[in-house]
């Protein structure tokens, strides 16, 4: 899909800070883009399936350090610029195409924060407050004029799942009652909350679903190393029985031109990391950020046909 080719490929070519320089660049002097008005349906992705259920999805992050005219350098995306919102969409279209079935689908562009804002926790906790702040206005956006009373499946990959667990955190009892379940994908959660309940099957509803595939224990990123959330996407299971998933390897080349690989997945009952053997390609590091035997990049590719199946099975027993 195109979303995974750009989710690689842009980042690389828009890596273009230094970890020195960013440090240097403080909240308070960051150039900002404009704010997003969700009133604006340019803001949003949609396809109204006329479903009984909604995903409401937040995007990974797709965005770069990249210089403005006048020579500082933006740590944001500008949902205003078509060619940085060229990958954004490419995201909402890829995900909504491998995991929404019949469902409906909302995903709001939104001034997600660079990759290289990662590179250590205090530039990752200045910058993730815009990119929260705006999900949150567009989240409320959506309750109030999108979603129509329908229940929703709340969701989010990577810098998108960071911002969903704030926004369930904050949610209100009304809203949870419709929410079916949220799913915190490629990361890790490391305590429960009242609101993250975290799931045990296949088909429980108001819960949270969080998986993060390895290699082995040694290739979770910093930061990362344990989950008190964690399911298995293949199984839908909370132990550590091993499940077979065969499929293609990596989204970067067509389908057909693949031999499918034959995994063995299950969860480390230490750390909660979903462990993947036998995964074959070797184009799935992150840029910058990235370790070998870490599969960060592939959380939605490898588990696609089972996370499509899952939300329409929770939505189905939700209703």
């Amino acid at each position: 899909m195109n979303k995974y080719r750009l989710n690689f490929f842009t980042a690389a070519l828009l890596v273009l800070g230094t970890l020195a320089s960013c440090q240097r660049n403080a909240i308070a002097s960051d150039a900002i883009p404009a704010e997003p008005d969700y009133q604006d349906t340019t803001q949003w992705y949609i396809t109204d399936r006329q479903a009984h259920a909604d995903v409401f999805y937040i995007i990974s992050t797709e965005t770069g350090d990249y210089p403005l005219p006048d020579g500082t350098t933006c740590h944001y995306a500008d949902t205003q610029n078509d060619s940085l919102r060229a990958p954004l969409l490419s995201e909402m279209l890829g995900v909504d195409t491998l995991v929404s079935g019949e469902l409906n689908f909302f995903s709001p562009y939104y001034r997600q924060c660079s990759l290289q804002s990662f590179e250590n926790d205090s530039l990752k906790a200045a910058r993730m407050t815009l990119p929260t702040d705006d999900v949150r206005r567009a989240f409320q956006y959506y309750l109030k004029h999108l979603r129509g009373g329908r229940p929703f499946i709340l969701a989010g990959y990577s810098q998108g799942a960071y911002i969903m667990l704030e926004l369930l955190k904050e949610m209100d009892d009304e809203t949870y009652k419709d929410m079916i379940a949220a799913y915190a994908i490629g990361i890790t959660i490391p305590e429960t909350d009242r609101r993250i309940v975290a799931a045990k099957g296949a088909d429980d509803t108001g819960v949270t679903i969080c998986y993060n595939s390895v290699r082995d224990t040694s290739c979770v990123m910093p930061g990362w190393e344990k989950s008190a959330v964690a399911i298995n996407p293949v199984n839908w299971r909370t132990d550590s029985l091993p499940a077979r998933l065969v499929t293609e390897p990596s989204p970067l080349l067509p389908v057909a031109e693949q031999k499918k690989d034959t995994m063995n997945v299950h969860l480390d009952m230490a750390t909660g990391l979903l462990i993947v053997e036998g995964y074959t390609a070797q184009d799935y590091m992150l840029p910058l950020l990235g370790k070998e035997g870490n599969y960060h990049t592939r959380e939605i590719w490898l588990y696609r046909h089972q996370l499509r199946e899952n939300m329409t099975r929770r939505a189905d027993t939700f209703k």
